[in-house]
């Protein structure tokens, strides 16, 4: 079938998962990922972000297919026609973010971040956190459980159970949310432009240890986190044209 692209599938633990990848690959073979033009992910949302991470810069567009339980970021599952929906399918760039974390022993680790990066208090004491925008402080010091910084597609998830906005896809913002605030009391956070480069110090770190997660790789013990929208990397997803991400984006800022 000439035009169609060249598949290779990647499956989660899951036993629903395992038991796609045997279907899928017995039905339409598997080329492997270097000649692959889409890659197949099976699972859920929390392998998708493993499997963006995985294989970022590889040239490889990702369509993921939902085996797992939200699937905010997958396509229906189904084995009937799965070539023609590839050759349909939408696609979509997102921007992760890149994070600079400083640990109290002067180590740096960088680590890029689809969804958002995320700072939280590690003991029972409340954090500290002074925010810095573009060199400037716009809040002296943040006394809370965390606070995180989240891309549009990463705004329906964590951001949006921290009470954060939800950002429609093609914005150029993001999201700064508090985690349980404390002080400044009546503080919701901020829309920022996806030019700012914001930078978390910590204040009293030995007291009040905290630590950074992008995505879901974590950095323990910081001073400080500078992050910012990476240009060098691009992350492309496909959807089914008929419930891409920007519809699902919008539909849930009218879900009830």
């Amino acid at each position: 079938m000439s035009g169609l692209p060249k598949v290779s599938f990647v499956a989660s633990e899951a036993p629903a998962a395992a038991a796609a990848l045997t279907a899928l690959c017995g039905r339409y073979g598997d080329v492997g990922l270097d000649a692959a033009d889409i890659l197949v992910v099976l699972g859920g949302d929390g392998f998708m972000l493993e499997s963006l991470h995985r294989f970022m810069g590889r040239g490889c567009r990702l369509y993921g297919m939902n085996r797992g339980t939200v699937g905010f970021l997958m396509n229906a599952y189904r084995e009937d026609g799965l070539l023609q929906r590839l050759a349909r399918a939408v696609p979509v760039d997102l921007r992760p973010l890149r994070m600079r974390a400083t640990a109290v022993d002067g180590a740096v680790t960088q680590s890029l971040a689809v969804n958002e990066v995320s700072l939280l208090r590690q003991s029972r004491q409340a954090a500290k956190i002074r925010i810095r925008i573009d060199d400037r402080v716009r809040t002296p010091e943040l006394v809370c459980d965390g606070v995180l910084l989240a891309t549009a597609a990463g705004s329906t998830a964590y951001n949006l159970s921290a009470h954060g906005p939800i950002i429609p896809m093609g914005a150029s913002v993001l999201a700064l949310t508090p985690i349980s605030a404390f002080r400044p009391r009546r503080w919701r956070g901020a829309l920022l432009t996806n030019k700012a480069r914001v930078r978390f110090e910590i204040l009293e770190a030995d007291r009040r240890p905290v630590s950074a997660v992008a995505d879901q790789e974590e950095t323990r013990d910081v001073t400080c986190v500078e992050v910012f929208e990476d240009p060098a990397y691009a992350v492309p997803l496909l959807f089914d044209p008929e419930h891409n991400l920007e519809e699902r984006i919008l539909n849930e800022q009218f879900a009830y």
